[in-house]
């Protein structure tokens, strides 16, 4: 389903606003937004497992915790991270400042912040940025769009996703935007994300279904292997489209739960395709394993492989390279079970290569290239989304903080 603009307002009861107040280099594009909420909202949230996290992390975790939240504020174009007790202080002051502005409790916010590692935010500019952000929130399409377009760092565009279903006869609204080119890998990747609903569902319920779906699509992605110290994902739930509040294993909680996953999913692949410096997006799926952990290791090691993603980048179907790749994780793999296709081609079969077609060759070209590991041992599977490596990414990352 083709990427949406302008969504993450749509459902009942969110208001959204963006400016910008310096912290990006480039004058005109905002870099600190507010998402608020008309009530009180269900809340749950998925975090960094770096041992080094923001401060904007810590406090997010203990508020989330809570169960509910009214709104979040985000600044993009500076980690705070790595910036001590005054780094925690200044994100303390921020959800205060746009409590406050909103007329809301400080703990009723959350917030999230990415960029530089290790500058103290400029807080007399994030705190102009709060007062103009609080002043404009609307559910307008341009404030969401706007707000999708803040929370960015290297990424070439936006990311936003839609979906609906229906709940008890009433139509409810899933919508979701996130940032992420650069520092990806999973649990988490260097993400921002928002998913906004006006579904009726418990807290505990919705933190249990979006665990699932960030473990289907966010933790299935990696650009480079390097995980943030910010990565965060916010689900809130407002509860405003009036339908029956859903419960557990139901009919509607499982539709729910798949929608979910699919905004998440969208959001993911769009990430991986916008790598930095990347030209396509390449989706690697292994089957037939020992287990689906065995998948996933292989899965996993074939999209770190810098000598994968290189050949990719040069539209070689050097296929020794994600055998060796596979083969490299100590997992169970025979050569004379395993197959390998690339853009449907069949490639190496069961210890015979064969020759790459001019069909094959013209899929590597493509923007989206798709390889298959079959390890012919069991019922085991897995599925990772990364990009090729190119030229652009060493540049951009070699000149990021200068």
């Amino acid at each position: 389903m083709p990427l949406q603009e302008g969504v993450i307002t749509r459902p009942k009861g969110f208001r959204a606003a963006a400016v910008h107040c310096g912290l990006k280099t480039v004058a005109g594009r905002p870099d600190l937004a507010i998402l608020i909420c008309d009530v009180p909202a269900a809340a749950a949230g998925l975090f960094t497992t770096n041992k080094i996290c923001s401060p904007a992390v810590v406090v997010s975790r203990e508020r989330v915790h809570r169960g509910t939240l009214r709104g979040l504020v985000v600044n993009a174009g500076n980690a705070n991270a790595c910036t001590g007790e005054q780094g925690l202080a200044d994100a303390r002051r921020m959800t205060e400042l746009a409590a406050n502005a909103l007329s809301c409790k400080d703990l009723d916010f959350a917030v999230a912040s990415t960029g530089v590692i290790g500058h103290p935010l400029p807080m007399k500019k994030v705190e102009s940025g709060i007062s103009a952000a609080a002043a404009k929130v609307s559910s307008d399409v341009s404030s969401a769009t706007d707000f999708a377009k803040a929370i960015c760092t290297t990424d070439r565009w936006s990311k936003e996703s839609l979906r609906t279903i229906s709940v008890g006869g009433v139509t409810v609204t899933i919508a979701g935007a996130a940032k992420g080119a650069g520092m990806i890998s999973p649990n988490m990747a260097t993400l921002l994300a928002f998913v906004t609903t006006d579904a009726s569902i418990e807290p505990v319920l919705l933190q249990e279904l979006a665990a699932g779906a960030v473990n289907q699509s966010f933790n299935k992605t990696t650009v480079d292997g390097d995980m943030s110290t910010n990565d965060s994902i916010f689900f809130l739930a407002s509860g405003l489209a009036g339908a029956p509040t859903m419960r557990r294993n139901s009919s509607e909680a499982n539709a729910f739960a798949a929608a979910l996953a699919e905004v998440c999913l969208d959001l993911a692949r769009s990430m991986a395709r916008d790598g930095e410096g990347a030209t396509k997006l390449v989706t690697v799926r292994v089957t037939g394993a020992a287990s689906d952990d065995d998948a996933e290791i292989a899965a996993r090691r074939i999209c770190h492989s810098s000598l994968v993603t290189t050949a990719m980048f040069g539209c070689d179907p050097n296929w020794g390279r994600i055998i060796a790749a596979a083969g490299s994780t100590g997992i169970r793999m025979e050569e004379s079970r395993t197959i390998l296709r690339i853009g449907g081609e069949l490639i190496f079969d069961r210890g015979v290569p064969l020759a790459p077609s001019k069909a094959l060759i013209e899929h590597m070209k493509s923007d989206a290239v798709d390889v298959a590991l079959e390890l012919g041992l069991g019922k085991g599977s897995a599925v990772m989304f990364t990009c090729d490596l190119g030229h652009d990414y060493v540049t951009l990352n070699a000149e990021y903080h200068t």
